[in-house]
């Protein structure tokens, strides 16, 4: 019995033409090109603060993106204290940055959940009322700070003015900030979870705690990295309410130090900049997989 071999046909590899490529480009093939762009016009004024930061110079004019002679005397006198107690204020700037932030994710998080889930009277006033309040910047009430917190040192030094606790309570006034970005990812949350829970037995903050903050970390994380980055750029009521040097922030003390050098080294002050991205970095490097996650999983969801 004789059998046969049949040879499988090899696939045959077809050259590309012109008009695969014309169409690759403009499906596909732009968007890198877009990307490109928009990764270059993004770390430009990145990397030409980080070369004036390593130009020992200090001179912006004269400074290129990648030095010729680049070194780390900048970061050193900023390390040693030769401008000021750089340390201190970052110190400092951690102990606000923190306080603040984790104050307005949980507050901004309790009041989302009782205007979201609960039914009470003046529940829509409330929430028109700090939607109006919210239009307005905080510097409008610097003046009424200013004279309140003056009056409250002269009965308790250690909140009044030039004080970080003064000035961390200052900045709790808009704990409220985030109420709206939190109520709107709770209202896409359905009620039957609630009510599953509260068959079974479960309290309103078991509800909260247990159920709902689980599937709110994307929007937590959100907000956690909204407050972190506006408190630390915060700098107009840091400047009237911080007058001692020690009490500094990051912000103010890189001003003030700006302004009290008469030689205008920006090779300090950039490497400050440096510095104060760091925190920044970390936390949404930190944050980065809960928002990506809960991104991909409201897409798959939808």
């Amino acid at each position: 019995m004789s059998t046969t071999h049949t040879d499988t046909p090899k696939p045959v590899r077809r050259p590309l033409n012109a008009q695969i490529v014309r169409r690759w480009c403009m499906e596909v093939g732009w968007r890198y090109l877009v990307g490109l762009a928009v990764l270059v016009f993004a770390a430009f004024p990145i990397l030409y603060v980080i070369g004036v930061s390593l130009n020992p110079i200090g001179s912006v004019t004269g400074t290129t993106m990648f030095p010729k002679e680049p070194s780390l005397v900048n970061y050193e006198n900023l390390l040693g204290g030769a401008k000021g107690p750089f340390l201190k204020w970052y110190a400092n700037t951690l102990l606000v940055c923190a306080v603040v932030t984790i104050t307005q994710i949980v507050v901004s998080a309790l009041a989302a959940y009782a205007f979201s889930r609960l039914r009470f009277a003046g529940r829509r006033g409330g929430m028109l009322a700090l939607l109006l309040i919210m239009m307005f910047p905080n510097m409008l009430a610097l003046i009424a700070l200013y004279a309140m917190f003056t009056d409250l040192g002269k009965a308790l030094p250690a909140v009044g003015l030039s004080t970080i606790l003064g000035y961390i309570i200052a900045l709790l006034g808009g704990s409220l900030g985030q109420v709206w970005l939190v109520k709107g990812a709770l209202d896409a949350i359905p009620k039957e979870l609630d009510e599953a829970a509260v068959i079974d037995g479960a309290t309103h903050f078991q509800v909260f705690w247990r159920v709902l903050l689980p599937t709110l970390r994307p929007i937590i994380a959100t907000t956690a990295m909204l407050a972190f980055v506006g408190v630390i750029s915060e700098f107009i009521i840091g400047s009237q309410f911080l007058r001692d040097q020690n009490s500094y922030t990051l912000s103010v003390g890189l001003y003030g130090m700006l302004q009290g050098d008469k030689s205008a080294n920006y090779g300090i002050f950039a490497a400050g900049a440096v510095l104060v991205a760091i925190p920044v970095v970390v936390l949404f490097q930190v944050l980065q997989k809960y928002i990506v996650g809960g991104a991909v999983a409201g897409a798959v969801k939808g």
